[in-house]
């Protein structure tokens, strides 16, 4: 009798848990089995009418942010409801393992690859008890988007190859820009001419914040900070999706943009972006471009409204298509809460074009009836 009863409970809770029918960003977002969504700076990918959310497993207390567990996954027929698909790609416990707990995973994202039939996760990484020195972008394999997923390898990227359309003068080091004032308006000069990327050539850039994006003719695009968070570059996958093709380009040097975030709307790439301020949430950017690796044009911030300049207390972190809604996506953010990081919740709002520039507006509430029914 009591096993009967144990299991109606459960049915009834399951219920309950699955009626969510609309979104109310910023408030606790809790999973099919009533557990509040552990899924931090993820992505997005769409598999045979599944959706499936990937982001970092944190944990409580201030050393929440360091993985202790790993990657994530939740899956969603209706992006409302997520079912806990557990951890994909998890922490190691071998003490020599690049992701041994400890270190720091973040922003994973997943892309399929159509040739090799394999799904690849491209993340930050950071090596244990080395803070963000190690500035690299890692990439783990798997033959189904439930994972698991198996580490593969690490890179510092584009090691020894320069820029697309990099001046030959500016291969070389400027006398004494090592001793230059940071911030100065000489240092600034000094960075947005390379002088990091020179530093940084013989062993690859830095990778820091970043995302993945597959355009339409299946091309694979790391997207990620670089030179000490201060330039975004743009780095052209390999066929595989497993390295690099040494095409690259630089994108707002000198700017210190972070969490990039990019979609593609009638031929326009669109990005936006955050500052630099730790967990702290400031004012997004915008950017658009004809092409993957520009120019890319400022649009300034793309929020409206109470708290624009503080994106709504968030920063982004993927732009999701929605499937069945042509050219309609969701700009998706983390409101970190460093002080406890498991507690950090999650702004999902409709992103619109207006004079080709992307607008995100604030909602309490609101469903994907805010999309157009284009098919």
């Amino acid at each position: 009798m009591r096993l009967k009863y144990s299991i109606i409970i459960s049915f009834i809770c399951a219920i309950m848990f699955s009626q969510n029918k609309e979104f109310e960003p910023g408030k606790e977002w809790k999973d099919t089995d009533g557990v509040h969504i552990n899924a931090h700076g993820g992505g997005i990918l769409f598999v045979d009418g599944t959706y499936y959310w990937y982001g970092e497993h944190k944990t409580e207390g201030k050393g929440g942010n360091t993985s202790l567990v790993g990657f994530s996954c939740y899956s969603s027929k209706d992006l409302y409801n997520w079912k806990n698909e557990g951890i994909v790609l998890k922490a190691e416990e071998n003490p020599n393992s690049e992701i041994t707990k400890g270190c720091i995973m973040e922003r994973p994202k997943v892309i399929f690859n159509e040739k090799t039939k394999k799904y690849l996760m491209w993340f930050h990484l950071e090596l244990k008890n080395q803070g963000y020195n190690a500035a690299k972008a890692a990439v783990a394999i798997s033959d189904n988007p439930k994972g698991p997923f198996k580490f593969y390898k690490s890179y510092r990227p584009n090691k020894g190859v320069w820029p697309m359309n990099f001046k030959e003068e500016n291969k070389t080091s400027s006398p004494n820009e090592d001793k230059l004032k940071s911030w100065s308006s000489e240092w600034l000069t000094a960075v947005n001419d390379g002088m990091l990327v020179r530093r940084d050539f013989k062993k690859g850039q830095m990778s820091r914040d970043m995302t993945v994006y597959v355009d339409e003719n299946q091309k694979a695009y790391l997207i990620h900070s670089s030179e000490d968070n201060l330039t975004l570059h743009i780095s052209e996958l390999t066929d595989d999706y497993l390295d690099f093709t040494e095409k690259w380009a630089r994108m707002a040097p000198a700017g210190h943009n972070e969490a990039p975030a990019i979609f593609k709307k009638e031929g326009i790439y669109y990005m936006i972006t955050s500052g630099c301020t730790g967990w702290d949430p400031n004012e997004a950017r915008s950017f658009s471009s004809k092409s993957i690796f520009g120019p890319w044009k400022s649009l300034g911030n793309p929020c409206i409204g109470e708290d624009a300049g503080l994106t709504f207390h968030s920063q982004s972190t993927y732009i999701l298509p929605i499937f069945g809604k042509k050219d309609q996506f969701i700009f998706m953010a983390d409101r970190w809460k460093p002080e406890n990081p498991i507690d950090g919740s999650y702004i999902w709002l409709p992103i619109t074009i207006t004079n080709e520039k992307p607008v995100l507006k604030w909602a309490e509430k609101w469903n994907l009836n805010a999309f157009t029914e284009n098919q």
